[in-house]
């Protein structure tokens, strides 16, 4: 995968807009693709919690475990089993799910890392985003980028609906659901004129979407 020519940021992003679905009992949090760590130390530097991550990429998780309490480091789906059961409190995937091969089986898996009452919190990219709309259908392209809804390094493709269906088939409650990083332009109200405004997921880059075991 090509993450060696991802931007500066990349790896060092903090999800400020993911900090309003933190659940109010927090003692234990895991970062799925935590990067350098910044979005977890974030949070340690405002509640007392212990952080955990995960990281694929070696030099990120080096500098993540400087800030957290515990870093693995390699892929996901290999440090599931190094992480302890019914432990933590949250768990977030912030904009990662889509990059595994089978976010199903890593999700089903998790369960069993979850406290009594943890929280799964994902991000992921919505691929009914009113751009990614525009170059199937006007432009008749699917063209691949560094970054954004179409990143190269994105396996999966997820929208409002499925996200949600994954999750429930997937045996978890749906507790929130909800577009974030709103599109800013009116492009998406003029296409909006010929769906009679029934596609209104089309404003939106992601989905945050918050779970818990049923």
């Amino acid at each position: 995968m090509d993450y060696e020519n991802k931007a500066a940021n990349y790896f060092g992003n903090i999800r400020h807009e993911m900090l309003e679905f933190l659940p109010k009992k927090l003692n234990t949090l895991l970062d799925v693709g935590c990067g350098e760590g910044n979005f977890a130390n974030f949070i340690k530097s405002k509640k007392t919690v212990e952080a955990w991550g995960i990281e694929l990429m070696e030099e990120p998780a080096a500098k993540a475990m400087e800030k957290l309490d515990k870093v693995l480091v390699g892929a996901c789906e290999e440090n599931i089993k190094e992480l302890p059961d019914n432990y933590f409190d949250v768990i977030f995937f912030n904009d990662v799910l889509e990059h595994f091969v089978d976010p199903y089986s890593v999700l089903k898996q998790m369960k069993q890392k979850l406290s009594p009452e943890g929280i799964i919190v994902s991000s992921i990219p919505n691929v009914r985003y009113h751009r990614v709309i525009k170059q199937l259908l006007f432009n008749k392209d699917w063209k691949y980028t560094m970054d954004g809804v179409l990143d190269k390094t994105h396996l999966r493709f997820f929208t409002k609906k499925s996200i949600v269906k994954m999750y429930e088939d997937l045996g978890y409650e749906v507790l929130h659901h909800k577009g974030i990083n709103k599109t800013k332009s009116l492009k998406p109200y003029l296409y909006n004129l010929f769906f009679l405004f029934t596609a209104m997921d089309i404003f939106y880059i992601q989905y945050a979407t918050v779970v818990r075991k049923k």
